[in-house]
C-alpha cells in the first residue's frame, strides 16, 4: 500500500493517472503528447518512462503489448482497497 501513496505523491504522475482516466489504452509517445500539450510538461520520455513505471510497480497501470507499441492501461484496483479500508458504510437510520 505504501507503493500506492509514493506512486502518488508526485503530481507528475497523477497527470498520468488523469490522461489514462481520460483516455485508457495510450503509448508513451501519445502520453507524452498530452502531458505537454494539457499540462506544460516537458520531461523527457525516459523521465515520463520512469514514472509510469513507479506507477506500475504499485498496480496502477498495467502494459500490454501489441506488436511494436506497448500500451498502458489503467487499473484502480489498489485505489478501490484505499477507499474500502477507511471508508466505512453509512450507518443506517433507525425508523
Amino acid at each position: 500500500m505504501s507503493d500506492v501513496f509514493k506512486a502518488l505523491a508526485d503530481p507528475t504522475r497523477r497527470a498520468i493517472l488523469d490522461e489514462l482516466a481520460d483516455r485508457d489504452g495510450q503509448t508513451l509517445f501519445e502520453i507524452c503528447g498530452r502531458l505537454a500539450g494539457k499540462h506544460g510538461l516537458g520531461s523527457s520520455r525516459q523521465a515520463i518512462s520512469q514514472h509510469i513505471d513507479v506507477l506500475a510497480q504499485a498496480g496502477l497501470v498495467e502494459t500490454r503489448r501489441d506488436g511494436r507499441y506497448k500500451f498502458h492501461h489503467l487499473n484502480t484496483g489498489p485505489l478501490r482497497h484505499l477507499t474500502d479500508r477507511w471508508l466505512a458504510p453509512e450507518p443506517e437510520e433507525k425508523p
